[in-house]
């Protein structure tokens, strides 16, 4: 039995039951918000010190052995993304006690949270098909409420545009999954793995594979369907912002590289050039979507689309390299672009507006968050010796070795282009002086997400940013020894057979899988 894969799922679902049974009591539920995040990140670390010993750490859910029950397993990728999922969540719920005020924390605001930390961790975690459906649809669903907290225009606006494509996607993935099971019989990753291998009408591998990756496409804002993002992202309370822009696409994104490197490695040859012209697309129009705002949240938004396209490009490569590259990129990301959001908040709450124009004259009152935002900020602009030089510097390299010169040349002028949307957001923001028509002071407290107003509090608000910060420079500093780690998890994936050994056990072969297919002459 080992806890530890389990757990990250259950101690948010656990954290989101106690914070719903002390509905009317507000401290409470921020005591729950912090300290079920606490123990989050506690098993997090936990469950990547036993996979750093044991390569893979399986569950077999109800004494159901595979393929017939429901597995979670654990590689270092998952453990990974785990261990960044309790970070984002402990960060988000101290912001939240500063950032979130009553009338949003009334309508459910803490338990919406913890349901969709379960789902993130969920959909890293499981090893079958349709369990990662099952988690993606709680996703939506928490994510779909929190979109919504409030009740503006703008939100419904969002919303709207939101779930509207996330449920096409939904019922893409959903259709695939059907023809998936009706193909092979199983639904267990590391045994669809085995068999569609083995399967004799490849052109039908084929068209799931493509079906696969527009729903996960869609999910993670890839070209051409990412506009739901930029439409949606800006329009919630902050905290909800920076939760959404630093795990939810990246769940898309995962869900790409575990597909495609376990189930469809062997298609690769016709979907790759698809993989590779949709990064390039989704990094070009991302990036020239931000380069066109002059509001805070929106720049940040279309930039999330632009960064994913990077991602996608460590998978269309399809190397070890690559695939390092890519996962190097998931996980500066994730923290940077959450640190974005938040010190967006920040400002919002010292200026009362999110409009760049309107702004100004940070850098002398607040240098500290000006620092913050310069290290996030640059960071994602690739600038050594931040964790996005590296994470782009392995890309790039992976696509010179790759031959994919065009593509490399995109990728290096997007960088050029997101260092241009930085400098305009420090400009504007930190470094011009405070335009006059702006009445308001800067040491007032204002909260434009909801009508009343929270304590000022802001240095609840400056500590997650400070370590977040903190985290963009580590992670440039100590690019090394972490690229040991995401080296490792290039291997895994690049070699999926111990993964499959790990979920079906170590005698499973191709022969004995086949096996356990009934033959349609001997049925009544």
């Amino acid at each position: 039995m080992r806890p530890e894969v389990a757990l990250p799922v259950l101690l948010p679902l656990l954290s989101g039951a106690l914070s719903l049974l002390f509905w009317r009591s507000r401290p409470t539920q921020r005591f729950i918000a912090v300290a079920g995040n606490v123990a989050l990140l506690g098993v997090a670390l936990w469950l990547l010190v036993s996979v750093s010993l044991d390569d893979y750490v399986v569950i077999q859910m109800g004494g159901w052995e595979a393929p017939i029950g429901i597995t979670l397993v654990a590689d270092m990728l998952s453990a990974v993304m785990i261990v960044l999922t309790g970070i984002i969540g402990l960060a988000l719920a101290v912001y939240s006690l500063a950032s979130t005020g009553p009338g949003h924390e009334k309508f459910g605001y803490y338990p919406l949270m913890h349901l969709l930390l379960a789902g993130v961790a969920g959909a890293f975690l499981t090893g079958d098909i349709f369990n990662l459906y099952v988690w993606f649809e709680v996703m939506l669903v928490a994510s779909f409420a929190l979109l919504i907290l409030g009740g503006e225009k703008a939100q419904m606006e969002g919303a709207i545009k939101y779930v509207t494509l996330n449920l096409l996607a939904s019922v893409i993935f959903l259709t695939a999954i059907g023809l998936t099971y009706g193909m092979v019989g199983t639904l267990n990753m590391a045994d669809i793995a085995q068999r569609l291998a083995a399967a004799e009408n490849q052109g039908m591998v084929e068209v799931l594979a493509v079906m696969f990756m527009i729903a996960f496409g869609i999910k993670a804002a890839a070209f051409p369907l990412f506009f739901w993002l930029p439409a949606s992202y800006h329009t919630p309370p902050v905290a909800v912002s920076a939760l959404f822009a630093g795990l939810l696409t990246k769940v898309g994104v995962y869900s790409l590289y575990r597909v495609f490197t376990l189930m469809f490695d062997q298609t690769l040859g016709y979907t790759q050039d698809l993989l590779l012209w949709g990064a390039a697309l989704t990094m070009v129009t991302g990036v020239l979507g931000a380069a066109a705002q002059f509001e805070f949240r929106r720049i940040l938004s279309f930039h999330i689309v632009s960064q994913i396209g990077y991602m996608i490009l460590g998978l269309a490569l399809f190397t070890p390299l690559a695939i390092a590259g890519g996962i190097f990129a998931v996980m500066h990301n994730i923290v940077v672009k959450t640190n974005l959001f938040l010190i967006s908040g920040i400002t919002r709450r010292l200026q009362g507006t999110y409009e760049l124009k309107k702004m100004g004259g940070l850098y002398r009152e607040r240098p500290w968050l000006a620092v913050a935002f310069f290290l996030s900020a640059f960071s994602l602009a690739g600038i050594p010796p931040l964790s996005g030089f590296f994470a782009k510097f392995v890309l790039i390299r992976a696509g010179i070795e790759a031959g994919a010169y065009v593509v490399t040349g995109v990728a290096l002028a997007v960088g050029l282009m997101t260092l241009y949307s930085m400098v305009k957001i420090w400009n504007e923001v930190f470094w011009k002086t405070l335009p006059e028509d702006n009445l308001v002071p800067v040491e007032q407290v204002v909260v434009g997400d909801d009508s009343r107003m929270v304590p000022a509090s802001l240095w609840l608000m400056y500590l997650p940013v400070a370590v977040l910060a903190l985290f963009a420079l580590l992670i440039g500093l100590f690019a090394e020894p972490l690229m040991v780690a995401m080296n490792q998890i290039g291997d895994q994936l690049m070699n999926p057979q111990g993964y499959i050994e790990a979920v079906l056990g170590g005698d499973a072969g191709i022969d004995d899988v086949l096996v356990e297919t009934p033959d349609e002459e001997m049925m009544p």
